[in-house]
């Protein structure tokens, strides 16, 4: 049966969503972005529908500031406290033992702030990893696309025909030739560091055509993401949706949370 419910957050008031079930392991869906707890494509009711169909009681919520909820949005990084609300209020229906789930910066939310609300695995979708710079994609998935076209002969007879925008072309190709270390104050860096220090299981989901994706592909080849390698399983698709959004990429998202509760 799926319900609204309220729960308090640092004097604010959140809003959620549960879809219960006879199970005591439930599913917390933090959402991404500015995204209200729906998802894109209404992607993240249906997964929790199909979830609670499968015995598994989920939640999904708005923080504060956004949808439902009361408050200021003040962006994935100040999410800590509405995280460990929502598994509070979780746990208060009866789930006994919790699995979040998150796309793009709600994973590297998860990833950051899981400990302090006491979550007990962790399904970091498309994780961000990108420092916000001017409106070019990330420089790996620049780097990506101008891979993939070079093998495409179509490619090389638009760009004799002119069909390639010149400007934007230039703009690209000066973004991947600057690739400057890392700050340790990185979110790249952040992450190397949090994803070893979780003492619960991680399992990472990449749509590998997704910008995002390629992104935290790229970042976790660098030696800072040595001591993650052993303590996390990644999952590939081969989709360049981010939010999962076809039917195949639906049922392979379904299968892969299933598997982790």
């Amino acid at each position: 049966m799926r319900k609204l419910i309220a729960f308090p957050c640092a004097g604010e008031t959140l809003v959620g969503t549960l879809d219960d079930a006879a199970g005591t392991t439930g599913l917390l869906i933090v959402s991404g972005g500015n995204e209200i707890r729906i998802g894109a494509h209404r992607g993240m009711a249906l997964l929790a529908e199909r979830v609670a169909r499968a015995d598994y009681p989920v939640l999904r919520f708005d923080r504060r500031g956004i949808g439902d909820s009361t408050g200021e949005n003040r962006g994935f990084e100040s999410s800590a406290e509405d995280i460990a609300a929502a598994a509070a209020a979780f746990r208060e229906t009866g789930v006994e033992r919790i699995v979040a789930y998150g796309n793009c910066d709600a994973a590297t939310a998860l990833a950051f702030f899981h400990a302090q609300a006491g979550i007990d695995a962790l399904i970091l979708a498309n994780p961000w990893a990108v420092e916000p710079s001017d409106e070019m994609p990330p420089a790996a998935a620049i780097r990506s696309h101008y891979a993939a076209r070079l093998r495409d002969p179509r490619e090389w007879l638009r760009a004799a025909r002119g069909g390639v925008d010149i400007a934007k072309l230039a703009r690209g190709l000066a973004k991947i030739s600057k690739r400057p270390p890392r700050p340790a104050a990185s979110l790249a860096s952040r992450l190397a560091a949090a994803l070893p220090e979780a003492q619960v299981p991680v399992t990472i989901l990449l749509a590998k055509g997704d910008n995002t994706a390629i992104a935290f592909a790229d970042a976790f080849r660098d030696p800072a993401f040595d001591a993650a390698r052993g303590k996390v399983t990644i999952e590939q698709l081969d989709s360049a949706s981010h939010s999962f959004a076809s039917a195949a990429d639906k049922h392979w998202l379904l299968e892969k949370v299933l598997k982790a509760l």
